[in-house]
């Protein structure tokens, strides 16, 4: 089964200084991508607060930056102001290419036997590759438009709301839906399990808050799944335990939702409530909190 993400956008980054001008900029590692390697990354603003998240591919020995379709415009305005002198082209290929996502086809495509996260290999006149987050997500697609190489594999469309509640359950923000642009920190929405962030690389814009929030154990808040129980609260809502603030809704989709969680509420058996509406919070087991890293 495959679902069409109709919500991501494409910014194609090409000429010989492409990864060089990426690297500098955006939290993960560049230098790994590769024809058969996907990444996760993020681009902060100079105060190390979250801008945009994205996969980044290589697709025809370009760069291709999947992003929020909403959000591209100025994604890549953003990108082009660090431009500068560097022998690199930006470009919007959205209207050129269609997204997809594939919650259990990895046989598919030839991709069961691989372990590590974010394998990429041709198919189609695009690219396919295992989630870079969570293999338990699937794999991505991205063809040329009216291409038919998924029917051709012998997938079925499925629908977003399966997608969704994958994601919701498995804890996965979806851009700034979930993360609050200019003020959302990355390991709060767990870039470091998800690897979406490298403590090896070098310099890129926002590493220094970053790099403290996790030598320091700074970590106070982390997003995680809950499961409601009446009306879901609108995002940015306050939910409480008790008389107590206990964290702030995020999105949400048929009783499932993502939570930014104080971790000095997380306690086993908690439910918050925002009214009348009762939230179980639950810990994927991906989810590492600081306080075990540090033992």
């Amino acid at each position: 089964m495959y679902i069409t993400l109709k919500n991501r956008g494409l910014i194609k980054v090409s000429g010989k200084d492409a990864k060089d001008f990426l690297q500098g900029l955006v939290s993960q590692d560049i230098t790994r991508v590769s024809s058969t390697q996907a990444v996760y990354s993020a681009f902060l603003s100079p105060q190390g607060k979250f801008l945009f998240d994205f996969f980044c591919i290589e697709l025809d020995g370009s760069l291709v930056l999947d992003c929020e379709e909403s959000r591209r415009s100025d994604f890549l305005k953003r990108l082009s102001m660090f431009k500068l002198r560097s022998n690199v082209e930006l470009s919007d290929i959205t209207e050129d290419y269609s997204v997809f996502a594939t919650l259990s086809a990895a046989n598919a495509f030839g991709l069961h036997d691989e372990e590590n996260r974010g394998v990429a290999k041709d198919f189609g006149s695009g690219i396919v590759f295992t989630d870079p987050r969570l293999r338990a997500m699937g794999c991505r697609v991205i063809l040329e438009k009216d291409d038919k190489a998924l029917l051709k594999a012998g997938l079925t469309e499925g629908d977003l709301d399966d997608y969704e509640a994958m994601r919701l359950r498995l804890g996965l923000a979806d851009g700034s839906r979930d993360m609050t642009v200019n003020k959302a920190l990355l390991l709060e929405n767990g870039f470091e399990e998800l690897d979406g962030v490298s403590f090896t690389k070098g310099c890129f814009m926002g590493q220094e808050l970053t790099a403290r929030t996790r030598y320091r154990g700074l970590v106070k808040k982390r997003l995680l799944p809950v499961t409601i129980d009446g009306q879901a609260p609108i995002p940015e809502s306050v939910l409480m335990d008790g008389s107590n603030i206990a964290g702030e809704m995020k999105g949400s989709r048929d009783g499932l939702g993502l939570a930014l969680i104080r971790l000095d509420r997380l306690k086993p058996g908690a439910v918050f409530h925002f009214g009348t509406t009762n939230l179980t919070p639950n810990v994927p087991d991906w989810v590492v909190f600081q306080a075990q890293d540090k033992d």
